[in-house]
C-alpha cells in the first residue's frame, strides 16, 4: 500500500509541476530559422534576395507589435497573396496573370504558450532602431476619399497592394491589415526610404515628403480600422 501511494503522490506531483517555460529563441532556431533570416544583414543582390523564403525577422522589434504576432502565429492568414516572389506563383490567362496558389504552401501554426515566447523573443531583434527612431510620425486630418486617392492615382501604390481582400495588387503583401501588425514609426521610415531596410528590393524610393508620410500612415490606419 505505502508503495502505491508513493507512486500515486509522484503522478500528483508531476501534474502539480509548473509548465517549464518555453524558450522563444530555441523556437526561431529550431522552427523560423529555415525561412526568415534572424541576424541580417539584409540581401545585398538579387540572387540573395531571389533566395529568401520569407520576411527578415532581425529588426523585427522595430517593425512589429508583439501582441499581433502572438495571435498571427496560432492562426496565420496569408499576408502576401502571390507569395514572396509574386513571379514565382502566377499564370497567364486571356485577360491578365492570376495568382496560382498551387505552389504557395501555408505558414505554420503556433501553440498559444511557443507563439507568445517567439513574439517576446522577436521584439529583441531591434537593428533599425537608429531608423526608426528617425520617423516623425504626426497626427493629421485625412478623409477617405482623399487617402483613396493618394493610395491609389496620386501615388500609385494600389498597383502592389491590396487595400481591401479582393481590391488592388497581389505583388506586395496586403495593407488593410498593416496597421494591426506593424508600429506606425516603422511603416513611416519604410515608406521614405524602402532601400535603407532592403537594399535590393523592388518597392520604389517615391522621396515622400513627411506631411505625404504621415497621410499614408494615417490612410493605413483608416483602412485597417475599417477592416475590424
Amino acid at each position: 500500500m505505502t508503495t502505491r501511494l508513493a507512486a500515486l503522490a509522484v503522478v500528483l506531483m508531476a501534474f502539480a509541476a509548473p509548465a517549464a517555460a518555453v524558450d522563444g529563441e530555441k523556437v526561431l532556431a529550431d522552427r523560423c530559422a529555415a525561412c526568415h533570416d534572424l541576424t541580417g544583414p539584409a540581401p545585398t543582390t538579387l540572387k540573395a534576395l531571389w533566395a529568401r523564403k520569407g520576411p527578415d525577422l532581425f529588426y523585427a522589434g522595430d517593425k512589429y507589435r508583439e501582441g499581433w504576432i502572438a495571435e498571427w502565429l496560432r492562426e496565420p492568414e496569408r499576408i502576401r497573396p502571390a507569395g514572396m516572389f509574386y513571379a514565382e506563383h502566377v499564370k497567364a490567362t486571356e485577360q491578365w496573370d492570376v495568382v496560382d496558389p498551387s505552389g504557395l504552401k501555408d505558414h505554420v501554426k503556433l501553440p498559444k504558450d511557443e507563439a507568445a515566447a517567439v513574439a517576446a523573443a522577436l521584439m529583441k531583434r531591434k537593428a533599425k532602431s537608429a531608423r526608426v527612431a528617425q520617423a516623425k510620425v504626426e497626427e493629421v486630418h485625412l478623409s477617405t476619399v482623399m487617402g483613396d486617392l493618394m493610395f491609389d492615382k496620386f501615388k500609385g501604390c494600389i498597383a502592389c497592394h491590396r487595400t481591401g481582400p479582393e481590391y488592388g495588387g497581389q505583388s506586395g503583401p496586403e495593407l488593410y491589415t498593416a496597421a494591426e501588425r506593424l508600429r506606425p514609426e516603422y511603416m513611416w521610415a519604410y515608406m521614405q526610404d524602402p532601400q535603407a531596410f532592403d537594399p535590393k528590393i523592388w518597392m520604389p524610393n517615391m522621396h515622400l515628403a513627411p506631411a505625404d508620410l504621415n497621410k499614408l500612415v494615417r490612410y493605413l490606419e483608416m483602412i485597417a480600422e475599417e477592416d475590424d
